[in-house]
C-alpha cells in the first residue's frame, strides 16, 4: 500500500542518485562499444578519500573538486591500458577495479572514516522544497546535460560512429584514440562524482560501498536500449530503464524479498534485457535485408 506515494518515489529517486551517474557513463562507454567494470570500486575509492580529505581539514569544494579529478585520472588510466597496452576493455577495467577497491581499503585501513564536516553531509541530506534531495537534482540535471551532448554535439555523434564502426569513424577522420580517453576519463568523473555524494549520504567513507554498481549501470543502459554490439542508445532510454530498474529493486524490498533472491531477479531481468536486444537487432536487420531487395 506505501508502494504508489511520494514519499517511495522519492526514495527511489534517492537510491538511483548513485547508480545514474554511472548509468549514464556506461550508455556512452557501451554506445561506443566500450565497457567500464571499474565504476562500483572507483565510488568506494572515491567515498572514502572524500572522507579522508575532510577528516585531515580541507575545505568541502575543495574536497569535492579533487575526488572528481581523481577519479577523472583514473579513468585517464583505464584509456591508457586500452589504447596503448592494447587491452581489452573487460580486461583493463577488470583489473583497474581490484586495483582501485584496493586502494580504498589501503587508505582507510579496512575501517570506515566518518564525516563530521556538516556543510558536506548537507549535500546529501538538505531537501529543496521539503522533498527533494540535493543529490537527486544534480542528477536530474546531469541527464540533461549528458543527453543534449549525446544527441545534438559533434562529440556526441562521434560516439555513435566509433561503436558503428571503429575503421569507419577514421575514415571520417575522427580519432579513436581521443575519442576512447574522453570517454573514460568522463566515466571516472561521473563514478568519482557519485562515490562523493553517496559518502555525503552516508556521513561517511566506506570501502566496501558500492558492491556490483557497475552491475546495476549497465543493466539500466541495456534496458534502455544500448546494444552491446554498438552505436545504439540514448541518455532518456537510459533513465528509464534506471527507473525500471531501482522500482524493481524497491518493490522486491517492501515485499520482504530476501537479498539472495534479489541478487537472482536482477540477473533474471538483465538476461531479459539482453532477450530484447537481441531481438531488436534481429527486426532491424531483418527490416533492411527486405529493404535492400
Amino acid at each position: 500500500p506505501n508502494y504508489l506515494t511520494v514519499q517511495n518515489f522519492t526514495n527511489i529517486l534517492t537510491a538511483c542518485s548513485l547508480m545514474g551517474f554511472v548509468a549514464i557513463a556506461e550508455t556512452y562507454l557501451i554506445i561506443g562499444l566500450q565497457i567500464d567494470l571499474s565504476a562500483g570500486s572507483l565510488a568506494a575509492f572515491s567515498s572514502v578519500l572524500a572522507a579522508f580529505l575532510l577528516k585531515n581539514g580541507f575545505n568541502p569544494v575543495f574536497t569535492l573538486l579533487f575526488v572528481i579529478l581523481a577519479g577523472c585520472c583514473i579513468g585517464a588510466l583505464n584509456a591508457m591500458a586500452i589504447n596503448h597496452l592494447k587491452l581489452q576493455p573487460f580486461i583493463a577495467t577488470l583489473a583497474s577495479m581490484s586495483i582501485v577497491r584496493g586502494f580504498a581499503y589501503i587508505l582507510c585501513n579496512g575501517r570506515a572514516i566518518g564525516i563530521s564536516n556538516a556543510n558536506y553531509n548537507m549535500i546529501g541530506s538538505y531537501r529543496l522544497f521539503g522533498f527533494l534531495p540535493i543529490p537527486v537534482l544534480i542528477l536530474l540535471v546531469a541527464f540533461i546535460i549528458f543527453a543534449y551532448i549525446l544527441s545534438r554535439t559533434y562529440f556526441g555523434r562521434s560516439i555513435y560512429v566509433l561503436g558503428g564502426n571503429a575503421y569507419a569513424a577514421k575514415l571520417a577522420g575522427l580519432n579513436p584514440i581521443k575519442i576512447v580517453y574522453k570517454l573514460y576519463i568522463l566515466a571516472g568523473g561521473l563514478a568519482a562524482l557519485a562515490g562523493a555524494l553517496l559518502a555525503a549520504r552516508m556521513n561517511s567513507g566506506q570501502p566496501s560501498a558500492a558492491t556490483g554498481l557497475e552491475f546495476d549501470a549497465v543493466t539500466a543502459a541495456v534496458l534502455g536500449g544500448a546494444a552491446f554490439t554498438g552505436g545504439t542508445g540514448t541518455i532518456l532510454g537510459t533513465l528509464l530503464g534506471m527507473l525500471i530498474l531501482q522500482s524493481f529493486n524497491t518493490g522486491l524490498l517492501m515485499l520482504g524479498v530476501q537479498t539472495f533472491w534479489q541478487q537472482v531477479a536482477k540477473g533474471l531481468l538483465l538476461i531479459v534485457a539482453l532477450a530484447f536486444d537481441y531481438l531488436r537487432k534481429r527486426s532491424r536487420m531483418r527490416k533492411e535485408v527486405e529493404e535492400s531487395k
